[in-house]
């Protein structure tokens, strides 16, 4: 194998990748490990926030309701939303977002999480950071399409005032000194 090829692959792909083409049953691939080639790309995308604070599944209590909205008899009659509620502090999730309840639990723990970071962090949790954060950056984009438009008029009406300046007359009904009505 050249030296080209091992700058541009991680070293658990190049084993897998050298050799037949079909994978064994003990060769899985790397990245469904989730220790191994996952970690850089959760660090990657991440800033230095401590983490959520973990939930104990003692200090919760879980329901399945029916569910609601749009779907007719198949969401009605089904009970695949999620209430779940943390005792400590007292805060209620309901997910109703898929047809699964497993989906639904994952998701449901995943928002209570949040809050419950929110709850007891306050400014300083993570949620809370990246929320001021992403509103930071909408104003920002708001602050410069605004600008682009504002030079856009202004660039037009330069353009257009150019377009209408009438042509020098020359001769008996010029007027003297560049003077015009």
């Amino acid at each position: 194998m050249s030296t080209w090829a091992l700058l541009r692959f991680p070293a658990p792909l190049i084993r897998m990748c050298s050799g037949n083409w079909g994978l064994r049953l003990q060769e899985k691939p790397a990245l469904l490990f989730p220790g191994m080639a996952a970690a850089a790309v959760q660090v990657a995308g991440r800033k230095d926030y401590p983490a959520l604070l973990p939930l104990n599944e003692s200090e919760l209590e879980e329901q399945f309701v029916k569910g609601h909205g749009p779907g007719g008899q198949a969401t009605n009659k089904t009970s695949n939303c999620v209430v779940l509620k943390h005792v400590p502090s007292g805060i209620v999730v309901k997910c109703h977002q898929t047809r699964s309840v497993d989906q639904n639990r994952k998701i449901a723990r995943k928002i209570l999480q949040e809050k419950v970071d929110i709850f007891y962090n306050g400014e300083n949790s993570r949620v809370h950071k990246e929320k001021l954060e992403a509103e930071r950056k909408k104003q920002a984009r708001k602050k410069r399409a605004k600008e682009t438009l504002e030079k856009k008029k202004l660039l037009k009406e330069l353009w257009e005032a150019s377009q209408h300046v009438p042509e020098e007359r020359t001769g008996a009904d010029a007027v003297p000194g560049g003077f015009r009505k």
